[in-house]
């Protein structure tokens, strides 16, 4: 009878053991992606809320290597070779830690991605360290936030904000050295060079303020290389006319452009060629 009891009292105590009242956590995995030129950055952070607690000095700790989140370290990624404030960082995953005052953050990428938040963090690990200032915007955020701002062909800014707390810095993707040697590739050297790698590399020309003749050149050759050349390949051309000084062939153009973006039905396009038009009268 003794082992009969034991036994349904061990029963009763596994089936205790395994149930378990499911709940969200209070602090939720949420993962970032973004590509910055042609870098793929991902982070993985927990997001923590401040609950009517005081989240300077104390939520976020002044002083203190920070995990930048709550629960594991936040992890931190980048498909090719970046530039983190001017810091050259190889492709790669690191830890994301922070050490804030009132008045900067140490942003820290560590080598070390197996520590449970700060335990067991170890300096010597650390890959990289640089400061950035801690602005205190009077907009409120409840729950701690990391997200990419102020983005360009090359760039972007990361933002860490939580209650009236902010920091933020530059991950810079090196995208002229890679589409320059591209373009010597395909078009200076002519191997494998297309309709489309022609009108690219005379976009990337105009947009970088380049040599507006050679761009020239190629959008034209994109045209007559092209059976049914866009709209947006002959706005191209009539802006690169312009810069040329060819105000009168860059007039014709754009009404090229126009006609076809009427037909294609982009207005978009229309008002573009429309304004450069006056800008050329």
């Amino acid at each position: 009878m003794k082992k009969y009891f034991t036994l349904i009292f061990g029963i009763l105590i596994s089936g205790f053991a395994l149930a378990q009242v499911k709940a969200p956590p209070a602090s939720p995995t949420f993962e970032l992606k973004g590509t910055v030129g042609f870098a793929e950055v991902k982070v993985v952070y927990s997001r923590p809320s401040a609950r009517e607690r005081k989240v300077a000095g104390n939520l976020i700790p002044y002083n203190e290597v920070w995990r930048t989140g709550a629960n594991a370290s936040t992890k931190i990624s980048f498909s090719e070779d970046v530039k983190l404030d001017g810091h050259p960082v190889p492709a790669g995953e690191y830890a994301l830690y922070t050490i804030f005052t009132e008045e900067k953050a140490t942003i820290i990428l560590s080598k070390n991605l197996s520590w449970w938040g700060t335990i067991g963090y170890d300096p010597a690990e650390d890959f990289l360290r640089f400061d950035v200032p801690v602005k205190h915007p009077s907009s409120h955020y409840e729950t701690f936030t990391i997200s990419f701002s102020d983005f360009t062909r090359n760039s972007a800014n990361l933002n860490m904000k939580w209650e009236h707390t902010k920091a933020m810095f530059n991950i810079e993707s090196d995208v002229d050295a890679l589409v320059m040697a591209d373009i010597k590739n395909q078009l200076i050297d002519g191997k494998n060079a297309t309709a489309r790698s022609y009108y690219d590399g005379a976009a990337y020309y105009y947009d970088t303020n380049r040599d507006a003749k050679l761009a020239l050149s190629w959008v034209t050759k994109a045209i007559d290389m092209d059976k049914n050349p866009q709209y947006w390949m002959w706005y191209l051309k009539a802006q690169l006319l312009a810069k040329n000084n060819k105000k009168a062939e860059a007039i014709t153009t754009a009404k090229k452009s126009i006609e076809l973006a009427k037909d294609a039905g982009n207005m978009d396009y229309v008002k573009l060629n429309e304004q450069l038009i006056a800008s050329l009268k």
